[in-house]
């Protein structure tokens, strides 16, 4: 289990990175966008990404 759970944190850490490593222009301008959000939207962001990665959990299990 504690195997599992530090290769998924690794795959977040990788998949995270590769925005600002590749375009960080376009990932500046991404995070500008994301602070002119309402609390309310960034809420709604994280609760569909949350909601799709436990949907992708079920399919992958």
């Amino acid at each position: 289990m504690g195997d599992l759970l530090l290769g998924a944190v690794a795959l977040v850490l990788v998949f995270e990175g590769l925005m600002p490593f590749v375009s960080p222009r376009t990932w500046r301008a991404m995070f500008e966008r994301a602070m002119a959000m309402t609390d309310g939207q960034i809420r709604f962001v994280g609760l569909a990404s949350i909601a799709l990665g436990l949907v992708l959990l079920a399919i992958w299990r």
